[in-house]
């Protein structure tokens, strides 16, 4: 079985890589279906299928917003959606306004609050980026000198400033994702805000919650969880008739993920019983266009919901 990564950042966002450069990677590392999931950016979307040559892996749209309201943060992915959408790109236009919004906050709290302030070129190389968000942020101190290593710079001055509810809602999230034909699917799931873990109780709460918005996926293959977890994800997928989906949350040199370190690969083969055999409808009268029939079935990975997502979604290949 080919690797398959479905949640990777580029520098559009708050990875390292260029678009052209996470191709290499993804060929090198042998992956054969990727996603690249921007934080409120729908760009690579647009840009990856004119990168793409014959033979190159199979390519999925995609997105990762950050979400809150009165239940608390989440992230929410969005796969196979057509970037043209209205749907979609007022969502990201929402997101991006949120989070330009936010950066400006940041450069003035360390301002008034620790005396921080950067040299105008630098600040406006810093605003120019096209989503700017604490790891921008936080490099920039440490070349500055106002924190020793990035660590320090988010933990110690950024991460006190205090919140605003200025978050797209999950239900917001949710239907824009639809409205432009695409999976919304719940980032992983067990995490919560900071380093905040959900019960398996309160994690099935909020999923329910969430599908009665349309949620369609959760993302049962993380590179952050261990095989208890992703054993209760499977079997909560199951119980509830989700899409599962694999992710490394790749972001280059801003962490310390590999590409394809998503616990699939080690997980595949495994006797389990919690693993899940049902999923969405995948009637193949409703199979989406844009890509080459049967992708799923060219990638068996013995975990049905997964195949049948990557089945459904509607993808990028170079014929």
């Amino acid at each position: 079985m080919r690797a398959i990564d479905l949640h990777m950042h580029t520098r559009v966002s708050d990875g390292t890589d260029r678009p052209e450069e996470i191709i290499g990677k993804v060929r090198e590392a042998g992956i054969g279906v990727f996603s690249v999931t921007d934080h409120d950016s729908i760009d690579c979307s647009s840009i990856i299928p004119g990168l793409l040559k014959k033979g190159d892996p199979v390519f999925i749209s995609g997105v990762e917003f950050s979400c809150k309201d009165e239940e608390g943060k989440c992230h929410m992915l969005g796969y196979g959606y057509d970037p043209e959408s209205e749907s979609i790109r007022h969502i990201v236009e929402m997101g991006h306004n949120f989070r330009m919004d936010t950066a400006r906050r940041r450069v003035l709290f360390l301002k008034e609050t620790f005396g921080f302030v950067f040299p105008e070129e630098e600040e406006k190389k810093f605003f120019a980026l096209d989503n700017p968000g604490k790891p921008h942020l936080a490099n920039l101190m440490v070349k500055l000198g106002m924190a020793v290593n990035k660590k320090q710079a988010i933990e110690d001055y950024i991460n006190k400033m205090p919140n605003r509810d200025n978050y797209v809602r999950p239900k917001e999230a949710i239907e824009g994702i639809l409205g432009a034909g695409g999976i919304p699917v719940l980032a992983h799931p067990f995490f919560g805000s900071g380093n905040s873990h959900f019960s398996v109780s309160d994690l099935r709460r909020k999923v329910e919650r969430l599908m009665g918005f349309g949620l369609q996926g959760i993302e049962g293959f993380y590179s952050g969880f261990d095989d208890d977890l992703i054993r209760e994800a499977l079997k909560m997928a199951e119980e509830l008739g989700l899409y599962v989906t694999a992710g490394s949350d790749y972001h280059g040199r801003n962490k310390t993920v590999a590409l394809g370190d998503t616990g699939l690969p080690r997980w595949s083969g495994k006797e389990s019983s919690a693993r899940p055999n049902d999923g969405p409808d995948d009637s193949p009268d409703d199979s989406p266009d844009g890509g080459s029939d049967g992708c799923g079935a060219g990638f068996e990975s013995g975990i049905p919901a997964l195949e049948r997502f990557l089945s459904d979604v509607r993808r990028f290949e170079v014929q």
